[in-house]
């Protein structure tokens, strides 16, 4: 009885000096989370052509250009460079595309953003972006709406149109197999 004691006792003092018992702690919920859309949106169509992870930054009071600067290549989104995943060949306007992944770039303007594929992965933003490793450029046209968009977000249209939206701003890039 004594040494069962004495274990005990043991294994207490063990477990309250070790340090790897302490809670984990996890990093703050960030201020750009994480999304992804896919295409066909339907949740029950597993038959998904591509696939875009993205993090959705927000306005908080500050203007679109200066988020997403005219005229300077922007990672479309923030934290990681966004990536699409394309299931299947596809055209990025008039350039084939093989099925793989690829970072999705922009260069906004005024009526048309160059939308870019790269394929650089894994990348922090737009601050290693290297031209020479494009797969290919896009022109994609600028509507306005009226709503006003408070986190940057990209979706699809039933035709697999994408379309990205922040503050007014939308950009539209259709999409064919």
């Amino acid at each position: 009885m004594k040494l069962l004691k004495a274990t005990v006792f043991c294994l207490l003092v063990a477990f309250s000096v070790n340090t790897e018992m302490h809670a984990q702690k996890f990093s703050k919920l960030d201020k750009s989370p994480m999304d992804a859309v896919s295409f066909p949106t339907s949740s029950k169509d597993t038959n998904k052509s591509m696939k875009v992870i993205y993090s959705r930054p927000q306005l908080n009071g500050r203007a679109l250009s200066d988020l997403a600067p005219l005229g300077k290549v922007w990672r479309t989104g923030a934290n990681e460079s966004t990536e699409i995943t394309f299931y299947k060949d596809t055209h990025f306007g008039d350039t084939p595309i093989k099925a793989g992944t690829y970072s999705f770039f922009a260069i906004p303007g005024e009526k048309t953003w160059t939308l870019i594929l790269n394929k650089d992965l894994n990348a922090w933003g737009a601050y290693s972006y290297n031209a020479d490793h494009d797969v290919a450029r896009a022109t994609a046209l600028v509507s306005v709406d009226a709503e006003s968009i408070e986190a940057f977000s990209i979706g699809f249209d039933a035709q697999g149109t994408m379309v990205l939206a922040w503050d007014t701003t939308r950009v539209s890039m259709p999409f064919k197999s």
